[in-house]
């Protein structure tokens, strides 16, 4: 059959989102200097919510109780999530929170398996094997393991986890509406400790670059390109081509100065990258069962 256009256009609207997301590790590096990180989150996910709603003010009219509670449940282990990475990106480089992050492409699987009762297939165990190790030769340095990685590798288990969630309770859901509150619960938790802490705004053009190209582009737009691109191909083949965040992460610190790539980096991450690729490639030119909903960085 035919690819459509825009079956031909998709693959390069993904990379372009993991372009974005990669992007915005390196300049969450710097913004989160000088702006606490519940203000920093709070400001960027209360202005994706808000473009959401303003772009369809009528999406959560038919929402039922169940699932506003569902979407808040999932929102809250997202704000956690992002709490966890932004720290461990406070506290480490952006490559490497780059890559640690991606370790959720790995978990997603096994944690599906094991709380939704899904088959885990062998070639899984093998991308298992190739993260661990991966995992090893970015965070291990000599003979300790630096600290700082555990936040990241908090974030990956509860980016995991919130897959599971949406693999258990979105099909057949308006993804839109289920997003929507999602943003919105993270944007509240955020917002309201940056209350109670005392707010700070971003401060300057750069603190402001950042919130605004996160919450539009990273979160926003991202999840609209997201959503078409899955609309008309299978989730294991989005998966593949939003790994290159990690790549694109890793490029931009570097090109940008902010960082030096070491050679256990690279080859640690490209062990990352031929994990998520073992464990999320169709098998046999079709689709995984287990689905990947991922939500934008």
């Amino acid at each position: 059959m035919q690819q459509t256009r825009a079956q031909r256009l998709a693959p390069l609207a993904l990379i372009g989102v993991a372009v974005v997301w990669g992007a915005a590790f390196v300049l969450m590096k710097d913004a989160i200097k000088a702006q606490p990180i519940f203000d920093f989150l709070g400001t960027r996910f209360c202005i994706a919510a808000l473009i959401m709603l303003a772009a369809k003010p009528k999406a959560l009219a038919k929402v039922s109780k169940k699932f506003a509670w569902q979407g808040i449940f999932l929102g809250v282990l997202l704000a956690i999530a992002y709490y966890t990475q932004t720290v461990g990106l406070e506290l480490s480089s952006a490559a490497i929170a780059g890559f640690i992050t991606g370790l959720y492409v790995v978990l997603s699987p096994l944690f599906i398996w094991l709380f939704l009762k899904k088959k885990i297939d062998r070639r899984v165990i093998i991308g298992v094997v190739f993260a661990t190790v991966g995992l090893g030769f970015i965070s291990i340095t000599g003979l300790s393991f630096e600290l700082p990685h555990l936040w990241l590798i908090a974030c990956a288990v509860f980016f995991s986890l919130h897959i599971v969630g949406l693999a258990r309770w979105s099909p057949g859901q308006d993804a839109y509406a289920l997003t929507l509150i999602q943003l919105g619960t993270m944007g509240i938790i955020n917002m309201v400790i940056s209350l109670i802490q005392g707010y700070h705004a971003p401060v300057g053009f750069d603190g402001w670059f950042a919130i605004l190209f996160t919450a539009v582009f990273s979160t926003a737009v991202a999840f609209f390109v997201q959503t078409w691109a899955q609309g008309i191909m299978d989730s294991s083949r989005v998966a593949i081509y939003l790994t290159t965040e990690v790549i694109a992460a890793a490029a931009i610190a570097v090109a940008v100065g902010q960082e030096v790539l070491q050679v256990k980096t690279i080859i640690g991450g490209a062990l990352m990258l031929v994990a998520m690729v073992v464990v999320e490639a169709p098998i046999g030119g079709r689709p995984r069962d287990v689905p990947l909903e991922q939500f934008p960085h």
